[in-house]
């Protein structure tokens, strides 16, 4: 095992935890990667593992999600509160500033943390989402998040994660659904569940259907942080092209890749989507 497990406290008592990839030293720059709305701390283990080599990379679970405690108040399970969540990590790591990863629901939580904590970030890249979401992926996110029907085996497993993944990922096979199905459940018993509490799809579908954080990003040129990577997959339905196109047409400091045959989400294993991170972390240095 390459990485720590860290267990830490929220702020109102939950346990929380995070993956510490710790690097080659302890003055590497640090990057911490924000999974999607269901998604938890194992999406990121193909980048954590090709980045911490030169830096140090933490992948936390979100409450609710993977192995931190599931919120007994539902009404939690928002991103300002996420938010709050990975600045309490920030400060029991003695972390003074970082780079964010974010995808989906993790980007989204580092826009509102440029906002409140910018001084502390050193650069932002947003996979697969923007300051306004397009209504058609995000009632595709709602049909399913906390939906989803049980499964009795792996193979279920499988092919549950290619019908509600196929559309974003058209190339991949059963050995790919097989991969996938092991980052989206865990076993209990003999039987694989999903790794996240249902009752986390409510107040972000909710809170998310009218967003506009066009006047948040707008003020990033007056902060520290002048550097951002915007990665699109070319087949989302939740950040759409249009909206790119407009943010690196609003946003001069912002660099924007499309990676190919991808809908919501790129995984970042992608070469393109590797490419464009590794030239953007080697820009910040």
């Amino acid at each position: 095992m390459n990485y720590v497990d860290v267990f830490y406290q929220s702020d109102d008592g939950l346990r929380l935890y995070a993956r510490d990839y710790p690097g080659p030293s302890k003055d590497a720059p640090v990057i911490i990667c924000l999974p999607g709305l269901t998604r938890n701390s194992k999406d990121f283990i193909a980048l954590a593992e090709a980045l911490q080599h030169h830096y140090r990379v933490i992948c936390p679970d979100q409450r609710g999600r993977g192995r931190s405690q599931r919120d007994a108040d539902a009404s939690h399970y928002r991103p300002d509160r996420y938010v709050q969540d990975m600045c309490r990590l920030q400060e029991i790591l003695h972390i003074p500033t970082w780079i964010i990863i974010g995808t989906s629901l993790g980007g989204l939580m580092a826009m509102l943390m440029m906002s409140g904590n910018g001084q502390r970030i050193a650069g932002v890249v947003l996979n697969d989402i923007g300051p306004v979401v397009d209504p058609q992926g995000l009632a595709r996110i709602a049909s399913y998040v906390g939906k989803t029907a049980p499964v009795r085996n792996w193979d279920e497993a499988s092919r549950q994660a290619a019908i509600t993944n196929g559309l974003a990922f058209p190339d991949y096979d059963l050995k790919a659904w097989q991969a996938m199905a092991r980052e989206l459940y865990i076993q209990e018993g003999t039987t694989p569940v999903l790794d996240y509490d249902p009752a986390i799809a409510a107040g972000v579908v909710a809170g998310t259907a009218s967003l506009n954080l066009w006047p948040l990003l707008e003020a990033m040129p007056t902060l520290p942080i002048l550097a951002i990577l915007a990665i699109r997959g070319e087949k989302s339905d939740i950040l759409s092209a249009e909206t790119l196109h407009e943010m690196t047409q609003r946003l001069p400091h912002l660099t924007a890749v499309t990676i190919p045959g991808r809908g919501h989400a790129p995984t970042l294993s992608e070469p393109a989507a590797r490419a464009a991170i590794l030239k953007f972390l080697s820009n910040l240095n």
